[in-house]
């Protein structure tokens, strides 16, 4: 029996967007793959009263279990509720790799699903794609492509080398596929080391005129980043203190993440930032108390960590807070 997102209290994206378009912020898109994780996305974007885009992975459905996530995606907007706060809110699968795995998050409550056939060859990643759009429609799912490939890897997600979107290849790609939105690559990748760079090196920036062409191309459609962690240092340099070993990590600065949100990027996907907090806190944590073994105790502290960590993205980086009001 399918579930349509509505029943769980879910939003797609396509009002999110249109707004972020206009008022010139991105909507947060934070992966999570537990309970503590959800928490502190709904506490942080309830506080500061932003929407958030709820991302799940291909290999995070399976870690937490189809159905189990349905009913955290559904306690999350219940939670949300309870709190006093009707932020809008969606559940997006990020990197969905086959029309199947589309379909099955589709009829598990999902509200927003990315089919990546950026691997594939032009014309099969057109093919795949407006397959899926024209299911998940029908549903009132909307669904994000990609042209280009983002380098690094995270989860099942891999790619050896980086490929720059081609801005002549969007404005074919979007009206032969039907999408919602069109994830593009201009020099951000996934994981913690989304740069190789020496002490003292500079990360370099991002291809600015990769995106201005795109926009150029396809006006007044909405442009997904993905890969876009910092790589918050102070989190790399706590792991690394309390045992950890995570060398030259760097990831996209936050001040180049504010000038995309700015423009007709309406989407920003944070993961590693999320994941490194989470494991800086606890490493922290049980170094300093090692006779604990309550999870309570080192995820308690990690949870309200990573809650500040998604406001402040909220308020300083993506500009959304105050959005969902």
């Amino acid at each position: 029996m399918a579930v349509s997102f509505k029943d769980l209290g879910l939003v797609n994206t396509r009002e999110m967007f249109e707004k972020a378009m206009k008022e010139g912020y991105a909507v947060p898109a934070f992966n999570f793959n537990n309970m503590e994780q959800l928490q502190a996305i709904i506490m942080a974007c309830v506080e500061v009263k932003s929407p958030v885009i709820l991302q799940i992975s291909k290999g995070a459905r399976q870690y937490a279990n189809q159905t189990m996530l349905r009913y955290m995606a559904q306690g999350a907007v219940e939670m949300a509720r309870e709190m006093g706060s009707k932020i809008p809110i969606a559940l997006h699968l990020d990197h969905g790799d086959s029309y199947d795995l589309c379909v099955s998050c589709i009829e598990n409550g999902f509200s927003s699903v990315m089919i990546d056939g950026s691997h594939l060859p032009y014309d099969e990643n057109v093919a795949l794609t407006k397959k899926v759009v024209e299911y998940a429609h029908r549903y009132d799912v909307t669904v994000e492509g990609e042209l280009g490939v983002l380098a690094g890897i995270e989860d099942n997600v891999s790619a050896e080398s980086s490929h720059y979107t081609r801005p002549e290849e969007v404005q074919d790609f979007v009206s032969k596929t039907g999408v919602d939105s069109l994830a593009i690559s201009i020099g951000t990748s996934h994981g913690a080391y989304k740069f190789k760079i020496k002490p003292g090196e500079q990360v370099p920036p991002l291809r600015f005129d990769i995106l201005e062409e795109c926009e150029r191309r396809i006006p007044g459609f909405p442009i997904v980043l993905h890969g876009a962690s910092s790589v918050l240092p102070e989190y790399v340099e706590m792991i690394n203190r309390y045992g950890g070993k995570i060398e030259n990590a760097a990831g996209v600065p936050e001040e180049q993440l504010r000038r995309a949100a700015k423009s007709a990027v309406c989407k920003i996907n944070i993961d590693s930032d999320g994941r490194l907090v989470l494991t800086a806190v606890i490493r922290k944590y049980l170094a300093e108390h090692p006779s604990e073994f309550d999870p309570r105790k080192y995820l308690g502290p990690a949870r309200e960590e990573l809650k500040n960590m998604y406001a402040n993205k909220c308020k300083n980086v993506l500009g959304s807070a105050g959005k969902a009001e």
